[in-house]
């Protein structure tokens, strides 16, 4: 989604969700995520957006609560070693540790992460299984960028 107001590049937010097929997809998303925010900003860099200011960028992933989400990974280590963060940890810790990384690199401005099943998901209702990434941490920069251009009258 693109947020542009009077032809000024103001956010962009890629919405990503993943439903089963957790091993196959996570790589995917991932690869995703890295290309779409560096397309993004080398275009940015090359003044295809101008005469906008640096946009704002988020993530925001809706993950299934499945069992194959929240289970251990085996890792395998045939030639070197994994990182002890991804030994033993999730799909959704793997997210987590993703998204975190995104914010804190800043490839991204915001990130969050939301976890929900099929019957709770129906409901509207969701989890957010890491408080760094909660809804509000990741909207909020982004509200308060909308009312700082919309003050200054852009």
């Amino acid at each position: 989604m693109l947020i542009v107001s009077d032809g000024q590049l103001l956010a962009g937010i890629e919405f990503k969700s993943q439903v089963g097929s957790f091993g196959n997809n996570y790589n995917n998303r991932t690869e995703e995520a890295i290309g779409s925010a560096t397309d993004l900003w080398a275009a940015y860099r090359e003044g295809a957006f101008a005469p906008s200011a640096r946009p704002w960028l988020g993530y925001l992933m809706l993950l299934e609560e499945a069992p194959g989400s929240v289970s251990a990974v085996r890792s395998r280590e045939p030639h070197f070693n994994v990182f002890p963060e991804f030994k033993d940890a999730s799909y959704a810790m793997r997210y987590e540790i993703l998204l975190t990384k995104f914010v804190r690199e800043r490839l991204y401005d915001g990130a969050c992460l939301l976890m929900s099943n099929a019957t709770e998901g129906r409901k509207g209702l969701y989890k957010e299984p890491a408080p760094e990434l909660s809804f509000r941490n990741f909207i909020e920069p982004l509200l308060a960028k909308a009312i700082a251009t919309a003050k200054a009258g852009k």
